[in-house]
């Protein structure tokens, strides 16, 4: 299984246009973050988790050409706004794109995208199929997916497990339940928004915390804000196992 990080950013703590700060005028590629996805190739599946504003550039840079279904963390348009140019894999693979995620999640997906849903079916309108899941295991494509809950502050999201692979954006909290199904897992992703503590999101001394409860093989962190600082001087202050992930990072793992 191959894991392409498309995004390792976000919409929080974005910086202004002409910001002088390290960050923005870092030469470093890597502290270039666009908003959080992941894309995930099997054997049989071509995966991507959320579509935020920067899909359609994301899926260009990588050069993926076939996507086999879209799986949502949740709601927020930071991790959905791109849907839209779904509409290109709907006219190259001649199928209706399948989408899963809670009912909650696929209800604002349908408010959000009201004209995809529509009465009238506007020739070139993206076409989706929605598939509401459950805390309880469900396969694509042969392939099984644990759905992780976590909360984000009192909003349920849900990261994923896949085989050795455990993906958990936007949480500050994560339930006894869910810590069990984590269990054994070697490739951690887990979300360290900055230094300072935050309402709805860990902070990067309880990410740090969380991979020492959760001990996997391997963590990374994602949903990075420009206030978090250089992947250089992050990444020196980190502990031995844990890295800042970065866009266009590839991670195998049986």
């Amino acid at each position: 299984m191959t894991i392409t990080f498309l995004g390792t950013g976000t919409s929080q703590g974005v910086p202004v246009i002409g910001c002088t700060c390290e960050v923005c005028t870092s030469v470093d590629f890597r502290d270039k973050r666009l908003r959080s996805s992941v894309h995930i190739q099997t054997d049989t599946l071509s995966l991507v988790i959320d579509t935020g504003p920067d899909f359609r550039q994301q899926m260009l840079r990588e050069n993926i050409q076939h996507v086999d279904a879209i799986l949502f963390t949740h709601a927020h348009r930071d991790h959905t706004a791109g849907l839209d140019d779904v509409r290109a894999y709907n006219f190259k693979q001649n199928i209706n794109m399948p989408v899963y995620g809670m009912k909650e999640t696929l209800h604002q997906i349908q408010t959000d995208f009201s004209y995809i849903f529509g009465p009238d079916n506007y020739p070139g309108l993206p076409r989706l199929t929605l598939f509401p899941i459950t805390p309880e295991p469900f396969a694509i494509n042969g392939i099984e997916i644990i759905p992780l809950p976590v909360l984000h502050l009192k909003l349920p999201v849900l990261g994923f497990r896949i085989g050795n692979f455990a993906y958990i954006t936007d949480a500050n909290f994560i339930p006894d339940e869910t810590m069990k199904k984590l269990q054994g897992v070697n490739h951690l992703v887990l979300n360290a928004l900055q230094r300072e503590p935050h309402i709805s999101h860990f902070n990067l001394d309880e990410a740090i915390g969380m991979v020492k409860k959760i001990k996997p093989g391997k963590a990374w962190f994602t949903h990075i804000s420009h206030k978090l600082g250089t992947q250089r001087t992050i990444e020196n202050e980190l502990p031995d196992g844990i890295s800042l992930a970065y866009d266009g990072l590839q991670l195998t793992t049986r």
